[in-house]
């Protein structure tokens, strides 16, 4: 016998990893839900044993109770967690009738009016919550600057919020591949993205003057907490869709009660607020103002 054939024989079985009893999801589900308010729905037990192996492969062979009893107790690595079972899905000006709408009539109204909104003159406060890579932010700052010119006054202060800190870092870099390029009008793109030569060649990055508008940080919309103050402007698009009515509920009150009496509240095109929505008006589908706005009292008169 080969000595090559003999190490072969006594190397050590591959990592087989130990299956999610019914017991286990269950918990898993809970733990979820508690920590974020998303409700894992049993056709998503493959999904979680799909998104966690790996990281109890890295732990040196997890099983996945003995993982249940680290992110217990273990807050980062609770956090880690949820980073790899949220998707993060996104695109430069998706949905286009929400920037048509913002540029055809929501801006040059303001910019006409000297801003009406829930800021001070010309200050205009915008957040993307659930901003995953940061497309959204950044086609925001690229509309709201193209239309609010500095030169004539107006600050521009875009939060952009995610649960998944490993996200975050990605879209604080506003670096995407090249081929993201075609997703975004060509007056923008020559205007505001930079394209990358030598090491970062087949990549862009959104210039400085974007970059100075966006700000981001780690926010939870099931705890209700991390953001200060009114926004005019409110983009939370697909993310409502991962929670049950109750926590929809509370995502959606803490949504409104950060948006501005003369604000708009973005939702992505499978989502509404039927049933959840006696305290603002639809302006189109899956856009909101609350009841009392202005905008409200112009359509009646």
């Amino acid at each position: 016998m080969s000595e090559a054939l003999a190490e072969q024989r006594h190397s050590p079985p591959p990592f087989e990893q130990p299956p999610l009893s019914e017991r286990e999801f269950s918990a898993y589900q809970r733990l979820v839900y508690r920590e974020a308010g998303i409700w894992l729905a049993p056709a998503k037990k493959a999904l979680l044993v799909g998104r966690l192996s790996r990281r109890l492969r890295e732990l040196g062979g997890l099983s996945f109770g003995a993982y249940l009893s680290r992110v217990g107790e273990d807050e980062a690595e609770r956090v880690r967690m949820l980073d790899a079972l949220c998707t993060h899905e996104t695109h430069f000006f998706r949905e286009p009738r929400h920037f048509q709408l913002l540029e055809q009539e929501v801006l040059p109204g303001w910019r006409a009016q000297g801003h009406t909104g829930g800021g001070e003159g010309r200050r205009v406060r915008v957040w993307s919550a659930g901003c995953s890579t940061g497309e959204e932010p950044f086609s925001l700052a690229m509309v709201l600057r193209h239309h609010l010119p500095a030169n004539e006054g107006w600050e521009i202060d875009i939060t952009a919020t995610d649960l998944s800190t490993r996200i975050l870092e990605r879209a604080r870099q506003a670096t995407w591949p090249l081929d993201k390029a075609g997703e975004i009008p060509k007056n923008y793109l020559r205007a505001y993205m930079l394209k990358g030569t030598g090491s970062q060649e087949g990549r862009m990055k959104a210039g400085p003057e974007l970059r100075a508008l966006v700000r981001f940080q780690r926010v939870n919309l099931n705890e209700g907490h991390g953001v200060v103050g009114r926004f005019d402007l409110i983009f939370c698009r697909n993310v409502l869709i991962y929670f049950d009515a109750a926590s929809k509920a509370r995502a959606v009150e803490r949504l409104l009660g950060h948006l501005s009496p003369q604000g708009l509240l973005f939702l992505g095109h499978s989502e509404s607020l039927t049933g959840l929505g006696w305290r603002v008006r639809t302006v189109m589908p899956t856009v909101y103002a609350p009841r009392s706005s202005a905008l409200e009292a112009a359509a009646r008169g």
